[in-house]
């Protein structure tokens, strides 16, 4: 096979579900904390909020709007045309979020050999990485399907228990598809629904450059093929910008100190996936807030995500001493490949992530896409973490371990982003839709030096 084919075939691996049949139990709370897009066209709110989707989307992609990215939005978009591969079994494309001398260090271990074979940095943290990465992204498959046509794949319909979720609110399926003038089946359409900018949008920018791989490559053969073909996958939530934070906030539990630059990392790679044409910014909240969910009730060892058989993971009982595991291999290795302390290595960053108030910028510009509200009532108040989902606090008790799960709640809690967007309905998971995890990092790694 060419490079090009195994490279195709290891993006569409990546892509593929990763479990197939009825829903699990962590399907259904995803499903069902995604549901308010649903009822978008339902209100004048949710109608606005459509179309601002649109608009935001198009003007980021072909940078009319200009945003406070990490790079010249020339550059920024060849950081996006490398990102459109997964990196999904060692995460060494989110790695340079650990600074010039640990990014370094973890490539040195971890690394592609081709597009089809990587090394890992220990068997310890392939284990994590791949039970984190198979679960969400077996729940950001899940969601993709049933949010355009109401099936598992296409064509296999879901669950009654499923399918109540949109009896329930009412909600209407390929919402995206029908707002924008392109639903399923149409010509130029995806065929299942929920059809991607790259179909939808009056015009997308043509990004040409050299890919993760160093192939010549331009956005366009990552969107509608050879590379990758996503004409028919359909496009809520994003499973890349899933995979992002996921992989993110592995790589910042296992080095605090890198916390903050992790998730500027991880929102730089959601909104690449607008700069390339693959996806709305609503798709990318929604990637972010089911990765940030999904990874708490993980971090917090809730029964329901522990010892789950999925392809391509090692079944664990014990999530938190898995990662306890991965911490101390990871420290170990990267110390003794910077020689130095993990603070002082920390701190050794020329990258385009070590300019803190350019991060926090551009975090802020990621964190509602300045989309309007959908629910008022949640717009000008905060919302209790440790009432509504206590177990986020792990997010920052896992990293930190000095602050009590009260602490981390309400950190998150003081720091949360505006509400009353498009998920943020008062159910749990619309709480995880406005966690700032870059400031509620920030204060909570200050708490813990003191």
């Amino acid at each position: 096979m060419t490079g090009k084919v195994l490279l195709f075939l290891a993006v569409l691996g990546a892509l593929m579900p990763l479990q197939a049949g009825a829903q699990s139990a962590t399907d259904m709370a995803v499903l069902r904390g995604l549901a308010p897009v649903t009822v978008l066209a339902n209100s004048k709110e949710g109608n606005a909020t459509l179309a601002a989707n649109y608009a935001v989307t198009g003007g980021i992609q072909t940078g009319a709007i200009r945003q406070a990215t990490l790079l010249p939005f020339p550059e920024q978009q060849q950081q996006a045309l490398r990102d459109a591969f997964i990196t999904r079994d060692n995460l060494v494309e989110l790695a340079d979020g650990l600074g010039t001398t640990l990014g370094a260090a973890w490539l040195a271990r971890a690394h592609y050999i081709d597009q089809t074979h990587c090394t890992n940095l220990s068997q310890s943290v392939a284990d994590v990485i791949a039970y984190a990465n198979a679960l969400t992204g077996m729940n950001s498959n899940s969601g993709k399907f049933f949010f355009a046509n109401a099936t598992t794949d296409g064509n296999a319909p879901v669950s009654a228990e499923a399918m109540e979720i949109l009896r329930k609110n009412k909600g209407e399926t390929d919402i995206f598809g029908k707002s924008y003038g392109f639903p399923a089946g149409a010509p130029g359409a995806d065929a299942y629904g929920d059809s991607r900018p790259f179909q939808t949008e009056p015009s997308t920018s043509q990004i040409l450059g050299l890919d993760y791989f160093n192939i010549p490559a331009d956005n366009t053969v990552y969107n509608r093929g050879p590379m990758t073909n996503l004409i028919n996958s359909p496009s809520f939530p994003s499973g890349h910008t899933t995979y992002g934070y996921a992989g993110a906030l592995i790589l910042a539990v296992l080095v605090p100190e890198r916390y903050q630059q992790m998730m500027a990392r991880a929102a730089e790679y959601g909104n690449d996936r607008i700069i390339v044409g693959a996806h709305y910014a609503m798709d990318v909240l929604a990637g972010r807030s089911l990765a940030l969910y999904d990874m708490a009730h993980l971090l917090a060892n809730d029964p329901l995500y522990m010892g789950l058989t999925i392809k391509g993971a090692p079944a664990t009982t014990d999530f938190q001493s898995a990662i306890r595991r991965a911490r101390a291999d990871a420290i170990a290795i990267l110390q003794t490949s910077c020689g130095n302390t993990m603070q002082d290595c920390s701190r050794e960053d020329t990258g385009r992530l070590g300019n803190p108030a350019a991060d926090e910028a551009f975090y802020a510009d990621t964190q509602t896409y300045n989309l309007p509200v959908v629910y008022p009532s949640n717009a000008n108040r905060k919302e209790d973490v440790a009432k509504l989902v206590p177990e986020a606090g792990y997010l920052l008790t896992i990293a930190f371990p000095s602050l009590t799960l009260d602490q981390a709640n309400q950190i998150l809690t003081e720091t949360e982003g505006p509400g009353g967007g498009f998920l943020d309905d008062g159910s749990p998971f619309g709480v995880y839709s406005r966690l700032n995890l870059y400031a509620a990092a920030g204060r909570a790694a200050a708490a813990a030096s003191h």
